[in-house]
């Protein structure tokens, strides 16, 4: 029997994979197009599409444990409805989900609030679960990199309600740690939500600092526009999607993004080692480690 792995050459995914590999697990990794991308050695690729039923049929048979990821899209809901439906289906009792921090504050960001749907069918149909509720990913700051060093400006408009940024990295090490705690447990175990944070809250003005001090020149912080951030978004990308981001950076601004109590040295005691620091993250973009 397998761990399926949904997602699994996006950012996390493919981390995921790799982490489960190199543990020694059996892993299957669901890809759209056969052959894209190359896949860690003996991680088994299967094609497959969430909206497609024959297709999950077949990627979740022989499969023990689910780590479940939806990238955002217009039909985000449908795809992880399906899958969990289906892997109830298959008999499948172990999962691992990919959610957001503070779904059920955010109800007007699409995203977010369908995230907080999967989280309820979890829920309702007693699937043994770990649901995992990550913050702003530090590697978020990758695409507007090349701004924060042309421009001298820092863009994201995370205003200084304080967000707890998190490391991609950390992020599939937890995951990897859950995922295997289900998979090699003798009977399904209790289900489990976990706040993914880093371990400092950031504002926009003490983010921008980081950069600074990396830089070794002023990096101004631009401001709280959520107007100029969609404006800047639909530009590259979708408007459902510049609109949907806005709406979360004004949620942010508003409510913040930090963990429950406890919530740091909760991971920390599962990785056994110190969180990665946005510091470091920062000084490692720029090659000033």
């Amino acid at each position: 029997m397998s761990i399926l792995v949904t997602g699994a050459t996006g950012t996390v995914g493919s981390l995921i994979s790799q982490r489960l590999a190199d543990a020694g697990a059996e892993v299957k990794a669901l890809v759209r197009q056969p052959g894209k991308r190359a896949l860690p050695e003996g991680v088994e690729e299967v094609v497959g599409d969430q909206t497609d039923v024959p297709s999950m049929r077949a990627a979740l048979s022989s499969v023990r444990t689910l780590f479940l990821l939806n990238a955002v899209t217009p039909d985000e809901v449908t795809q992880a409805l399906i899958t969990l439906n289906l892997a109830l289906e298959a008999g499948i009792e172990r999962v691992v989900y990919l959610s957001v921090i503070h779904a059920e504050r955010f109800t007007n960001v699409p995203h977010f609030t369908g995230k907080q749907t999967v989280e309820r069918m979890i829920e309702s149909f007693g699937i043994s679960a770990t649901v995992l509720r990550p913050a702003y990913f530090m590697q978020n700051e990758h695409s507007v990199q090349q701004v924060i060093e042309d421009y001298g400006v820092y863009p994201m408009p995370i205003g200084s309600s304080g967000v707890s940024m998190i490391d991609t990295r950390d992020i599939a090490d937890i995951a990897v740690a859950e995922l295997l705690r289900r998979d090699r447990a003798s009977v399904a175990l209790e289900s489990l939500t976990l706040d993914l944070v880093g371990p400092t809250a950031w504002t926009g003005t003490s983010a921008a600092k980081v950069w600074s001090a990396a830089l070794g020149r002023e990096i101004a912080y631009g401001g709280d526009s959520v107007a100029a951030f969609e404006e800047q978004m639909a530009s590259f990308g979708p408007s459902w999607l510049a609109y949907d981001m806005g709406l979360m950076m004004a949620g942010i601004q508003q409510y913040g993004m930090q963990g429950c109590d406890g919530a740091v040295e909760r991971l920390e005691n599962i990785l056994r080692r110190p969180l990665r620091t946005y510091e470091a993250f920062v000084q490692e973009a720029t090659g000033t480690v």
